[in-house]
């Protein structure tokens, strides 16, 4: 076995130092979202007998318990592991899938872990050193969740910090598993998030239907173990054995499968492509390597939409007589009617997410460029631009088309009729000039310097962190401003649309992508 593992410590060592900006700006984000609720949330529920009506209420809705889950304690801590502990366990979960899929499948894929595997590099040690590596950063993450809530009580404080970081560790070891399965990096991340996903649907259904979270449906669910946990609302330690036993479980099936195959090899082999080539050009090229993420993001976006839809007649009564919560959802959503204003508010989270999108399907140009498999195509009758402007024709039409299903979605979840969906889906759009700014940041950091192209994730989570806690904590308008999102008018409910703001970010988008592609024609590849 010692042979099995040996380089694993220069293996950790070399992850970590790739990873040395990813990694903090995951954990920084994942522990603020969770550790700066008590704050947003005593400025909206400043009294316990505002907690405790929020908490009946929350209960009451199952469209907000299929979001968050129940609420087992209305005290700040209580009210924050149910706010935050699911959105904290998934960004964890997405953080260590990246980097065990990152520094597994991935350094396969490339053909650098045959290399290394070249030098004295047991045949278990790749797997071991991405292990650990997301073990360090889910430790992060709960030891600064349990430090910073603590003053909310400490026993809470330690349960939420280990439920998050156990969520990260059993998606680290699924993640280990499905690159144990496919030869692609792409197609690992995609059965790793497709796990996820449907541990929050599961999660979800179950909550929906049940108030007192103890449905079937939320135990098979890692998600719902987050919740069992029960932190600061009777903490139930034996439920993070859970944890223990899924990644043990899991660790051991991956390690079983590693030392069954050869470097680059997977147990469900790549399908054979037809044997003539039915492409028609490098457009149709990046369709075809893209169009599952566009369609798994449009299905994603189109569910959110019909629950938030369905919460947005009810926004009325989860906000009572609260008047700190209603400035906040018009803060986010402008000052028209509340129905309209959560509306507007949704739209602009689903803005949000699809700047995510954007920087995704940007950023595959640097991954087919690192896998090189850009240049035996440019080799041939094909121009810089021509490729890269296929894949970001799928970038930024994908994120209009997100947008438009995620509109269709409010909607249609909200039992409109066909002029108000359409005016719902003009809302979504109207996010367009902000999500394509940020695209076109990773468009010019891409070809102004591709090793430098990742910050564009910083950008883009920096976005959505203002927009997510900046209006709850009362961020002042000036650092606001830094969001191309807070620029766009407030839609729908909006008596009069300024179409000056959106017209200078479509204007600053279009410079800084065409800035990018001139300095993509420039530079060496793979430079």
């Amino acid at each position: 076995m010692n042979r099995q593992l040996a380089g694993t410590g220069a293996l950790l060592r070399l992850a970590l130092r790739r990873d040395r900006v990813m990694m903090p700006v995951w954990v920084l984000v994942t522990s603020l979202l969770v550790t700066s609720m008590p704050r947003s949330l005593s400025t909206v529920y400043g009294t316990a007998a505002e907690r405790a009506q929020a908490a009946a209420t929350m209960n009451a809705n199952s469209s907000m318990r299929a979001l968050y889950g129940p609420v087992f304690s209305d005290s700040l801590g209580g009210l924050t592991a149910w706010r935050a502990g699911v959105v904290g366990a998934v960004l964890a979960a997405v953080m260590s899938l990246v980097i065990v899929v990152r520094h597994t499948r991935d350094e396969e894929e490339t053909g650098r872990q045959e290399m290394l595997s070249a030098a004295m590099v047991g045949r278990r040690a790749p797997l071991t050193a991405a292990l650990l590596a997301a073990v360090v950063a889910d430790a992060a993450v709960g030891l600064v969740i349990a430090g910073r809530l603590a003053g909310q009580g400490a026993p809470g404080a330690l349960a939420l910090g280990l439920a998050v970081a156990g969520t990260g560790l059993v998606f680290a070891t699924v993640a280990a598993l499905a690159a144990q399965l496919t030869e692609s990096a792409r197609a690992a991340k995609g059965i790793a998030a497709a796990a996820l996903g449907a541990a929050f649907v599961l999660r979800a259904a179950g909550d929906s239907g049940s108030a007192d979270g103890e449905s079937a449906l939320v135990w098979v669910s890692p998600l719902g173990w987050v919740e069992h946990v029960r932190a600061f609302g009777g903490e139930r330690w034996w439920v993070l054995a859970l944890f223990a036993a899924a990644v043990t479980v899991q660790a051991v099936l991956a390690y079983a499968l590693t030392g069954r195959r050869d470097v680059g090899m997977s147990f469900l082999a790549a399908r054979p492509g037809p044997a003539e080539g039915r492409l028609g050009g490098v457009g149709a090229l990046a369709w075809r390597l893209q169009r599952g993420s566009v369609f798994g993001w449009s299905a994603g976006f189109l569910v959110a939409g019909l629950v938030f839809g369905g919460m947005a007649e009810g926004a009325a009564d989860l906000v009572g007589d609260n008047e700190k919560t209603r400035q906040i959802i018009e803060r986010m959503g402008g000052q028209t009617a509340l129905t309209d204003a959560f509306l507007a508010a949704m739209a602009g989270m689903l803005g949000l997410v699809a700047a995510l999108y954007i920087v995704a399907s940007v950023l595959r140009l640097s991954g087919e460029e690192s896998a090189q498999r850009a240049e035996p195509l440019l080799a041939h009758p094909v121009g810089r631009l021509a490729w890269a402007g296929g894949h970001l024709a799928v970038a930024f039409g994908g994120s209009a088309l997100i947008l438009a299903v995620g509109g269709l979605g409010l909607g249609l979840g909200h039992g409109q009729g066909v002029a108000d969906t359409a005016g719902v889906i003009g809302a979504c759009l109207a996010q367009l000039p902000a999500v394509w700014t940020i695209g076109a940041v990773a468009v010019l950091l891409y070809g102004v310097a591709p090793r430098l192209a990742a910050v564009a994730w910083a950008v883009a989570g920096a976005a959505l962190a203002l927009g997510w806690v900046g209006p709850a904590l009362n961020v002042p308008q000036s650092v606001m401003n830094l969001s191309p999102f807070a620029h766009l008018p407030k839609l729908p409910g909006a008596a009069e649309v300024a179409w000056a703001p959106l017209l200078v970010l479509t204007a600053l988008a279009a410079a800084a992508a065409a800035a990018g592609l001139a300095a993509l024609r420039r530079r060496d590849l793979a430079g």
